[in-house]
């Protein structure tokens, strides 16, 4: 990728130069559809046609070709029912949640008729490996049904009883923690990331409740309290994963997902403007952003091209969030 970097400079309305967005645009309909909606504000027709794409061609093609016959995603709700485990032990992502996950990021449209028969598949032959439950139904883990309230939301399921979990299972600091069934008192990035997407996906599907809204504003502040990757008692980076951007995120946190959460929610914050300078100084002298970090785990296929290579995810999650916060209030 070639191209000159535009200026970073504070009120820049332009994340990204005409050859970027070019770049961009040569990717896949998933991104496209994306680009020109949050970059450069094409009309909505163009925009819907561009987005219809995915369900035909391309990666959300690909993945929904890759569905067992019952509609599931190699026999399995989080971890594939067949195959042999990874000699590594690593998480494999080719089960039925990862899969939607990606569908979602995708931008699938969940009132396309493919979207609609996926969900009744899943909702009717997929239950969870840790209760034997029905996949709309929830896990235990506050990460896993974060995710899932996300799914619910954005496929127009009811996850109400998902909801309420989350509610209940929230800690005194204002977060989550997949652990604290285990006895974990002090929240988790990853666990708070995941539930507090879910839990906005439902507040604008749904219209919420003071409850729900009660808890974003708490889990909001955990992270906003720590300037989105530090240590609130001394300051330092825990965790230097949480510098690096990775796509697709699976249940881990970084940064750039921390600013993505925000910008959904339109919170700006003073406390973000950290955060914000760290993204815009990882951008690349040609003006794309890398991918990083990326999940160890077997996929149906590979995204991109690997890390440290241009990224078209992450340059586009980049460039929309600097877009966001250079913007007009």
């Amino acid at each position: 990728m070639e191209g000159d970097a535009m200026s970073g400079s504070a009120g820049s309305r332009q994340p990204v130069s005409s050859p970027v967005r070019e770049w961009l645009l040569d990717g896949d309909p998933a991104i496209r559809w994306q680009v020109l909606r949050d970059l450069l504000g094409a009309p909505e027709d163009v925009v819907a046609a561009e987005r219809a794409r995915v369900a035909a061609e391309g990666w959300g093609a690909r993945l929904l070709a890759a569905r067992d016959e019952d509609g599931q995603w190699m026999g399995g709700a989080y971890f594939p029912g067949r195959g042999e485990p990874p000699d590594d032990g690593g998480q494999p992502w080719t089960a039925t949640l990862p899969a939607l996950m990606e569908l979602h990021a995708f931008g699938l449209d969940p009132t396309d008729d493919t979207a609609r028969a996926m969900v009744a598949l899943v909702a009717a032959n997929c239950r969870w490996e840790y209760n034997d439950e029905p996949f709309f139904d929830g896990e235990v883990e506050p990460c896993i049904n974060g995710r899932l309230v996300t799914l619910g939301s954005y496929f127009g399921v009811d996850v109400d009883g998902v909801v309420a979990r989350l509610l209940a299972d929230r800690l005194d600091d204002g977060g989550w923690n997949c652990w604290a069934e285990e006895g974990a008192v002090v929240s988790s990035f990853d666990s708070t990331i995941c539930v507090l997407e879910g839990l906005l996906a439902y507040e604008a599907a749904t219209g919420g409740s003071p409850e729900v809204a009660a808890a974003l504003r708490g889990g909001e502040r955990y992270l906003l309290d720590r300037a989105l990757f530090r240590r609130r008692s001394t300051g330092e980076v825990p965790v230097d994963a949480w510098l690096r951007f990775s796509f697709p995120t699976r249940w881990h946190y970084d940064v750039l997902r921390g600013l993505e959460y925000f910008r959904a929610a339109d919170v700006r914050d003073p406390r973000l403007g950290e955060a914000v300078e760290l993204v815009r100084s990882r951008r690349r002298a040609d003006g794309t952003w890398p991918l990083e970090n990326t999940h160890a785990g077997e996929v149906h296929f590979a995204l991109e091209d690997g890390d440290g290579r241009p990224s078209r995810w992450n340059t586009l999650r980049a460039a929309r969030v600097l877009s966001w916060w250079d913007g007009p209030a």
